[in-house]
């Protein structure tokens, strides 16, 4: 009987389908937020009580819908990015109320406003996850307040309300403020890198099980729960992963290495054992760093020492023509670990918060055109059709227009409900729009028949009426999080108590909300079915798209060290320029991938992986950017001129192979090899020398780590099809 999956057309239709359905009702333990749901529920409800208790319950009931507004982007971030979170929020949410009340002048302008305003909020997919949701939470705001016609004075008014309501739902999330937000991550990689000092520290036995190899697994698990998290921490965190399962590689090798040499060159064995003991030492030193940033450092003599050892193995005499072929091949190695050690010593060095701080600072000071993940920059690289945001923004833009116009054209009651369905459901990818669909639609029937009882049993009066209102917050900030439909469900129930508190009978409200959400909802199901985007058969395009564009960006770079007086500011512009689109459309193409039907976890691991390693890659090219207005001209060095070109040559066959070229790894440039030769070429006390030296080292260890990771990423990747 075989043994091989069922891979027919309909069984993967049937694992798609599943996987959706997966989706849909998954419930995300790891969102639940206790803390966070009780401080934004004091926030809503303070308010309320405090209108009741003055006897000036509308100001009360504005204040509280604002906190609610905002509320939504909370969480337990590290205390700065929550703090200019929320600020931004609280701005933006105060900026959409004045809009939307002014806008409501006639059906032309309240649409054309809502348009450009979902177009913006679209547009903000490109730079990050938490941009798109305060761009959406302000859309919402808008097309709310779009149906409420007031005087400039009273909009005024109603901005500034908004915005306080925002500031105190920042206070009190500052006041509460827990814990570290990367500590399970923090602790995992502690754990690996110690396991690695004594994988280096320990000869291994060739009986065992791989050392490491469970502190490997756990924190392989921890880092996929910020799988999503494109911050400079996040970042840095998944590359720290990655390097240390390049020493752990290169620890095992090294291992069954000496152990050979010793029998065919027992004299040469020493520098071996050398190098073992180094490792033992910076490993430890690394997870300090990790441990304790703040009192804990990497010895640079160490790393240097690591680096003698593989100079004197390369001048090592040997015996034998057997042995020679063994030492080269443990030269290489320990070479190797050098370098993937200097790696993880400065990404340990920056993964604390003194560290991101000195990071950003120096991130700062870069002029603005070098900031490859700046705001501005990445808005400016995507407004082209070529990029999946910008299509997401038009699409968005035409779904909440149409939306508005037929709301406000047919006289429907509280129209606004259709457009703000529209900005809820329709996201740049299949599983999320889908799923928010198909539960938006069943949880507000399901909330509204919840509401519909609960006014049915409970007796109307404002305390009671407070009382539900807290109730229905923290469910929807505790659990919301976790599943969509309970946070449809206790949305839609939540709505109706804050209008039921407003004096407008509930039954006035229910009938109106089902039919407009269900309006809004097929509106935005059927333009997605209309202009679907199917991302696991363009990913590995996509990703190679950046990689030629990063190849691009470098060659462009490296010419101008070569040809020092030849202009090129023009065309480093346009370089930089699309490396950050095509860098931007790989990140919404993986999140997106994520999304859809049929999405393997290892699949996504692998893109991330890559993701990250191409981030280090840019960063150093970005860095012998700014050094050529930072350091004085000197003459081309040919040992630099070899290695950018096998540095370009490695990056055209990564891409290649991503679009399913073939690739072998002895086909492609010694890196290290070359990067050795230029350390090792020039006059040492060069300042243009000795920063070419230290981002090219960066850019030979990233280029190797995606050299490993597109090798496997390519031998394990099965051919995608659309879905429909």
């Amino acid at each position: 009987m075989s043994t091989q999956p069922d891979s027919s057309p309909k069984t993967a239709d049937r694992h798609s389908w599943r996987a959706l359905w997966k989706a849909v009702t998954r419930v995300d333990r790891e969102k639940i937020a206790p803390w966070v749901a009780l401080r934004n529920t004091l926030g809503v409800t303070a308010p309320l009580v405090a209108g009741l208790a003055l006897g000036s319950f509308t100001p009360g009931l504005l204040v509280s819908t604002g906190a609610l507004n905002v509320s939504f982007s909370d969480n337990d971030d590290p205390y700065p990015n929550r703090a200019r979170r929320m600020l931004t929020a609280s701005l933006l949410v105060g900026l959409a109320v004045f809009a939307g009340a002014l806008s409501d002048r006639g059906t032309l302008v309240a649409v054309l406003v809502s348009a450009l305003w979902a177009f913006a909020a679209g547009m903000m997919v490109s730079v990050s996850t938490t941009a798109a949701d305060i761009g959406t939470i302000s859309l919402v705001t808008l097309v709310v307040f779009g149906a409420r016609q007031m005087s400039p004075e009273r909009a005024a008014l109603a901005s500034l309300l908004a915005c306080v309501s925002g500031l105190l739902q920042t206070g009190l999330s500052l006041a509460l403020w827990p814990v570290r937000r990367y500590e399970p991550q923090t602790r995992a990689l502690l754990d690996l890198y110690t396991a690695l000092a004594r994988l280096a520290g320990t000869p291994m036995r060739a009986s065992e099980a791989p050392p490491g190899t469970s502190q490997s697994t756990i924190a392989q698990n921890a880092l996929a729960a910020i799988n999503h998290d494109r911050t400079i921490e996040g970042e840095r965190y998944r590359m720290l992963f990655h390097e240390a399962e390049r020493v752990r590689l290169s620890l095992l090798t090294l291992h069954r290495v000496s152990k050979r040499i010793f029998t065919a060159s027992p004299g040469d064995e020493k520098e071996l054992a050398r190098s073992f003991e180094i490792a033992a030492v910076i490993l430890p030193e690394i997870a300090n760093c990790l441990a304790a940033p703040a009192s804990a450092a990497v010895s640079i003599e160490r790393l240097q020492e690591m680096g003698e050892v593989g100079e004197r193995l390369r001048y090592a005499g040997s015996e034998t023509p057997e042995a020679a072929v063994m030492l080269s091949d443990a030269r290489a190695l320990v070479d190797r670990l050098a370098g993937q050690l200097r790696a993880a010593a400065d990404l340990a060095a920056n993964a604390s918060a003194t560290g991101n701080a000195e990071f950003r600072e120096r991130e700062s000071q870069r002029p603005w055109r070098l900031r490859l993940g700046g705001t501005m920059a990445t808005l400016r690289a995507n407004l082209t059709f070529e990029s999946a945001a910008c299509r997401h923004a038009v699409r968005l833009a035409v779904c909440v227009a149409i939306g508005n116009a037929i709301g406000r054209g047919i006289g429907l009651q509280r129209p606004y409900w259709i457009p703000m369905t529209i900005a809820i459901v329709l996201k740049p990818d299949f599983t999320t729009t889908f799923s928010r669909g198909t539960l938006r639609l069943l949880g507000t029937m399901a909330g509204l028949a919840f509401a519909t009882g609960l006014f049915h049993v409970l007796p109307r009066a404002h305390a009671t009426e407070i009382v539900l209102i807290a109730t229905l917050t923290f469910m929807l900030r505790c659990f919301g999080p976790a599943n969509y439909g309970i946070f449809v469900t206790a949305v839609s129930a939540l709505v109706v108590a804050l209008v039921a508190v407003s004096g407008i009978a509930p039954q006035q409200v229910i009938a109106a909300r089902g039919i407009n959400t269900m309006i809004g909802g097929t509106l935005a199901l059927l333009a997605y079915a209309l202009w679907p985007t199917w991302e696991r058969s363009q990913v590995s395009e996509t990703v190679a798209r950046m990689l030629d564009a990063y190849r691009d960006y470098f060659r462009t770079v490296t010419q101008c060290y070569l040809q020092p007086g030849e202009p090129c500011l023009v065309e480093l512009d346009r370089t930089r320029h699309a490396a950050r689109l095509a860098r931007s459309n790989a990140e919404a193409s993986i999140d997106r991938v994520s999304g859809e039907p049929g999405g393997a976890q290892p699949l996504l691991a692998a893109l991330t992986a890559i993701l990250a390693s191409s981030h280090r890659l840019v960063h150093a090219v970005m860095a012998l950017e700014a050094g050529l207005t930072q350091s004085k001209p000197a003459p081309a060095r040919a040992a630099f001129q070899k290695l950018a070109h096998d540095v370009e040559f490695t990056l055209y066959y990564l891409s290649s192979a991503l679009r399913g070229s073939p690739l072998l790894a002895k086909n492609l440039p010694d890196l290290r090899e070359d990067h050795h030769q230029l350390v090792h070429s020039g006059e040492k006390r060069v300042d243009r020398y000795i920063l070419t030296n230290v981002e090219m080292d960066r850019i030979t260890d990233s280029l190797n780590t995606l050299r490993e990771q597109i090798l496997e990423f390519t031998r394990n990747a099965v051919p995608a099809r659309p879905y429909w």
